[in-house]
């Protein structure tokens, strides 16, 4: 199979319509890309939210007050840090995806969510909790977290960098990295693998409809794949 896709667009809409985070991953196993899937704490807000999309990093850092006036960084003077700035920087088929922080309270919340849509990105990944659960299910906005918490991050955190490379539970996340969600986790495809494990991600995906069909119709497992080595 050779590459069909010419830009990302062309690439997200056909891995909407053909793929999902199992086949990606395991496409990324038989390149030996073993440490792909994020935490299974990361769980979309509703089964049927579908996410892919381009990485922009977000790093956060716990903070012990609001507001500190007295401190060196001037950053922590700063209500919530870079986090407006890095919303507002947000580009087309882009990412939300933080890390760095305690999962003690919400990374985003509806308002975010509703200005990341605004500006086209792809959704919201989160190494912690989501608010406004209501409002962002409304908005039809795809939002992965460790799940619904209402405790805010504006005493608690602060974004401190932005499309910087991040770390989430092993899985380093650099700016551009493709990153796929559905309801059985969110992994992460490197942007210097990304057209070999697309390719396979698309082979494996239509060779297991073939196999689906023939076990429908009696096949047995051993068969199956004796036949075509996909299970």
């Amino acid at each position: 199979m050779d590459i069909f896709w010419k830009n990302d667009d062309e690439l997200f809409a056909a891995a909407r319509k053909e793929l999902f985070t199992a086949v990606v991953g395991d496409a990324m196993d038989k390149m030996e890309l073993f440490h792909q899937f994020l935490s299974p704490q990361i769980q979309p807000l509703k089964d049927d939210m579908f996410l892919i999309g381009r990485a922009m990093p977000v790093l956060e850092a716990d903070t012990f007050e609001e507001l500190s006036r007295d401190g060196r960084n001037p950053i922590m003077s700063k209500p919530f840090g870079l986090m407006l700035e890095a919303l507002d920087d947000l580009k087309r088929n882009e990412v939300y995806i933080c890390a760095g922080a305690s999962p003690n309270y919400a990374l985003v919340g509806e308002l975010m969510m509703t200005r990341a849509q605004y500006l086209g990105a792809a959704g919201a990944v989160v190494n912690g909790y989501s608010r406004d659960t209501t409002g962002i299910l409304a908005l039809n906005f795809p939002v992965f977290s460790y799940g619904r918490y209402a405790q805010d991050q504006a005493p608690r955190g602060k974004v401190i960098d932005f499309r910087v490379p991040i770390e989430m539970n092993g899985v380093r996340i650099d700016p551009g990295d493709i990153i796929i969600g559905d309801l059985d986790g969110v992994c992460v495809v490197p942007q210097a693998y990304e057209s070999e494990v697309f390719l396979k991600a698309f082979q494996k995906a239509r060779a297991e409809k073939t196999v689906l069909t023939a076990i429908q119709k009696g096949m047995g497992a051993v068969a199956a794949w004796n036949k075509y080595q996909v299970m």
